[in-house]
């Protein structure tokens, strides 16, 4: 018997596709459980307070920046969604002085419409978000260069050069509700992966591209920036690809419980710890990375039990 169809999008591949058992054992777990999940090369926090929660996201800019010098440059890739770190990153930068003249920033994403990527004035820009709350944000004297900031554009060209000579310390990332991290999702079932979705070696060769976006995270985006308006929203964007994710020394995926529910954050430690690797979950692939981290905000890990509201 081949693989069941999604009961989300029945042209796509996603995490309905799965054995319905790694699915009810995932239902099952509790924040106890999840916490001894945790295995050498994959750690599970949690954080008992939202101050706390994106402090310690913050200080991951910090700590990678810190390591930054002229003979061994550094840097951190960083998402839009969450966003709370960011005014937070410049808040410490200007209190420490800490001068990010060799520090380096490459953004995970951004939409692409028309036959490129939207401008920075485009409301929905990733770029803009990340100059408005933190890099606009930093004293002018201690700001990173310009040339030192990578947003991918629709000619990935130099984006994809840029991870070569520099050290990337952390790749931040938050979770969608299709199991992604960046615009990683799944593909849709069609042509060569009609019948199964690639193999986890054939995702992770792939590169920063433009993707076609699956109908949950478009709608997944309208609710969380777009005020529910799914016209408004992209179907494609631009994302960091597996290649540069596995060039990162650590991935650091940072879940409040905002952006997916509690069955999709049990479900992903649960695949992650069991090594487990799909591509219709594509953020179970982060089994194979040597150095994965999974933040949690205690109280929005919910549970998997039915209320009605």
């Amino acid at each position: 018997m081949g693989r069941k169809i999604s009961i989300l999008a029945p042209q796509w591949w996603d995490y309905t596709t799965l054995d319905d058992e790694i699915l009810n054992d995932a239902a099952k777990l509790t924040g106890q459980d999840m916490a001894g999940l945790s295995r050498e090369g994959f750690k599970v926090v949690f954080y008992d307070t939202l101050e706390d929660f994106y402090l310690a996201e913050a200080l991951e800019y910090i700590t990678a920046w810190k390591q930054a010098t002229a003979g061994n440059p550094a840097g951190i890739c960083g998402p839009i969604g969450p966003t709370e770190q960011l005014p937070l990153v410049a808040r410490i930068v200007n209190e420490l002085g800490l001068n990010l003249k060799d520090a380096h920033f490459w953004g995970m994403d951004e939409w692409y419409m028309d036959g490129k990527e939207v401008p920075p004035s485009h409301p929905l820009s990733f770029a803009k978000a990340d100059m408005e709350l933190c890099f606009n944000r930093i004293d002018n004297e201690l700001k990173m260069p310009e040339s030192n900031i990578h947003f991918p554009k629709s000619d990935t060209t130099q984006y994809t050069k840029s991870w070569e000579p520099v050290r990337c310390a952390v790749m931040q990332g938050g979770q969608g509700d299709i199991k992604h991290w960046a615009f990683n999702d799944p593909v849709k079932r069609e042509g060569k992966y009609k019948d199964e979705p690639p193999t986890p070696q054939e995702y992770c060769r792939l590169t920063t591209r433009v993707v076609d976006l699956h109908p949950v995270t478009v709608m997944q985006n309208a609710r969380t920036s777009g005020g529910g308006v799914v016209t408004s929203v992209p179907t494609k964007a631009i994302t960091v690809g597996p290649v540069e994710t596995w060039k990162a020394e650590k991935v650091s995926i940072w879940q409040a419980g905002t952006h997916d529910n509690p069955f999709g954050m049990r479900l992903t430690t649960l695949m992650i710890s069991k090594k487990i690797a799909d591509s219709s979950v594509p953020m179970s692939l982060l089994s194979g990375h040597p150095n994965v981290q999974f933040n949690f905000y205690r109280p929005g890990i919910g549970t998997c039990e039915a209320e009605m509201h």
